[in-house]
């Protein structure tokens, strides 16, 4: 017998004898109230992806349908939780959290999710996506810096007088200043990429722009680079940002940004897998 079937054996009677206990690794389960699309989403289903990829059981769970065939994903009635999970919970209150191994908070927010107002007792962790948004929150509680995935676009200047806004139409991308700020540097027109989800910003300050033809709704593009290579700019004016996702997508890609830089790090998704197995104790 050889010694490769003699270990093999050995390894069995072991088994049978529950001399080695085999313990199942743990599942990841990531859960937001928000699935819609945004940078959020799109960060929760990199990391997903990534994690699967690397041999991690991570699903993804949410209220909305927009993630789900993007990722290893489910609907937020479909997420059990049990002692042996590892919970990473991103803008939502999980009742069943303390029946979990390790609970996690993913925060992409500042002000409208301040950290100071909820109660930090269930988390074992806080993970942000930048210096600035840890520093901003400022709170006692133990916590890394993960910045999201990004993804460098094959991006060819189309040449075409046209820019571009990327991000959600509400008052604090301040879509208008950025349709306001293309037309003055000479661009013919704007494309809006990205939904709606401030209605009465939207009818008071964009709605005209749209009218006069002078900006167009494109709604929210999947494909990065059918969105990027519409426009020779990407304009931003954002009151506030925790990391800047449209930044450094444009800063990665060699695409012009005209915008107040977030400063924010870029990392190789290794890196970034390394930081979450980490945290994750994997």
């Amino acid at each position: 017998m050889s010694k490769s079937k003699i270990e093999q054996e050995l390894f069995k009677s072991l088994i049978k004898k529950e001399a080695i206990v085999l313990v199942p690794p743990p599942k990841i389960k990531l859960v937001s109230s928000w699935t819609h699309p945004g940078g959020g989403t799109v960060a929760h289903i990199n990391l997903t992806n990534l994690l699967n990829e690397n041999g991690y059981d991570c699903t993804f769970y949410g209220p909305h349908e927009w993630h789900l065939d993007k990722c290893k994903s489910g609907t937020l009635d479909q997420c059990m939780l049990g002692p042996a999970d590892i919970l990473i919970s991103h803008f939502i209150q999980v009742p069943d959290a303390a029946r979990v191994k390790k609970h996690i908070i993913y925060c992409h927010e500042k002000d409208v999710w301040p950290l100071k107002k909820v109660s930090l007792a269930q988390y074992d962790l806080i993970v942000f996506v930048s210096n600035s948004q840890k520093e901003w929150h400022g709170v006692n509680h133990p916590s890394v810096v993960i910045p999201p995935l990004v993804r460098k676009v094959n991006w060819t200047n189309p040449n075409n007088r046209v820019a571009g806004v990327v991000g959600s139409v509400d008052e604090n991308k301040q879509t208008h200043i950025s349709i306001k700020r293309a037309l003055s540097d000479g661009y013919e027109k704007v494309l809006l990429f990205g939904q709606i989800n401030d209605t009465p910003y939207f009818e008071e300050y964009v709605q005209m722009w749209v009218t006069s033809g002078h900006a167009t709704l494109m709604g929210h593009e999947d494909d990065p680079k059918a969105l990027y290579g519409q426009v020779s700019e990407v304009y931003h004016s954002s009151l506030s940002e925790t990391y800047g996702l449209v930044e450094a997508e444009c800063r990665l890609s060699g695409i012009p940004f005209n915008g107040e830089s977030n400063g924010q790090a870029i990392l190789e998704k290794e890196e970034i897998l390394e930081r979450w197995k980490k945290v994750l104790n994997l």
